[in-house]
């Protein structure tokens, strides 16, 4: 595995997939209709998708981040240990902090489908660079200037990534926290990402980490809030015939642990898990042992695999236009 340099990489054939689980040019996995979820959790070795930090560091300070913590970056012999300890995972997202600040990351491994999370201020001179090695950008974009600057930060350096993306060839989502005091945004968002051609909004509520703690309380809102605002959204979304796929995120029961993060000291942690402290579930390390190991002693297992195929979550599937 190369992570220097910028050989030629071939694009991943992402409409060729084969077996119970496709991954959709709306970002996210479906089952297929004669497949079962509860055998394939029976017969699952492996988590479906991880989160990889490779930095903790970050060039915007948002009012909602949890990842506030400040850690060493993995060397690049770290993360190769790690791209073989993650065999039999499908989706690994190269994460951070803000992954484009680390000059190295110009290749990526070649054997899982990769979401990259950014907030795309180095979209520019990055962006070209990255065609055919990643699946997917996932920006943070929380919706029009004024809120994006008020919770976020530069929006014109931003949109300025969005397109360098976009041109390049690379696809994008979209991913937003709901806190109250954006609400109103959320229509012109999702016709921002419509305009786009994003292939999926992912809207999640803010957890009480990191600079969230510092989050007036009127800024969370309830699961039926959340519903009450995900339905209203899909109602527009109909009328105006906007074909982004739709997702929300709440912090339920049915949702806790699903998510498997791999901090940069290679430490794998289930998120969130309510009763730790940080939310965060320590599980082993995926620089020293294979992800098959640390699965069997997760203990969300079925959490996991509900979420990422969309049973306990809200969604709303891309429309072709």
């Amino acid at each position: 595995m190369t992570m220097l340099g910028t050989p030629s990489v071939p694009a991943r054939p992402q409409g060729e997939q084969t077996g119970p689980i496709r991954f959709t040019g709306g970002h996210h996995f479906v089952l297929s209709p004669d497949a079962d979820w509860a055998a394939l959790l029976a017969q699952a070795t492996a988590p479906m998708s991880v989160i990889l930090q490779v930095t903790k560091r970050c060039d915007f300070d948002c009012n909602f981040c949890s990842e506030t913590m400040q850690m060493r970056d993995p060397s690049l012999a770290d993360l190769e240990a790690a791209a073989a300890n993650l065999a039999g995972v499908q989706r690994v997202f190269l994460s951070g902090g803000e992954p484009l600040l680390r000059r190295d990351l110009l290749d990526v491994f070649d054997d899982f489908i990769i979401g990259l999370p950014t907030n795309a201020t180095r979209g520019v001179n990055v962006a070209p660079k990255l065609a055919g090695k990643i699946a997917f950008a996932n920006i943070g974009f929380d919706g029009p200037r004024e809120i994006f600057q008020r919770v976020r930060g530069d929006y014109d350096k931003v949109m300025g990534g969005v397109n360098a993306f976009r041109e390049a060839g690379i696809p994008i989502s979209f991913s937003a926290v709901a806190l109250r005091s954006v609400l109103h945004g959320l229509p012109y968002l999702l016709q921002i990402a419509d305009v786009l051609d994003v292939g999926k909004l992912k809207l999640i509520l803010p957890l009480r980490k990191g600079n969230a703690l510092d989050l007036p309380e009127s800024e969370f809102i309830t699961v039926d809030e959340a519903a009450e605002h995900f339905a209203r959204l899909i109602e527009l979304r109909t009328t105006h015939a906007w074909t982004p796929a739709v997702r929300m995120t709440p912090w339920t029961a049915e949702t806790e642990g699903h998510m498997l993060v791999i901090e940069p000291n290679g430490v794998v942690r289930a998120w969130p898990v309510y009763d730790q402290p940080d939310l965060w579930l320590p599980l082993g390390n995926v620089f020293t042992e294979p992800i098959t190991e640390i699965w069997k002693r997760y203990p969300y297992q079925e959490n996991h695999v509900r979420k990422y195929l969309g049973a306990s979550i809200m969604t709303c599937a891309r429309t072709d236009r």
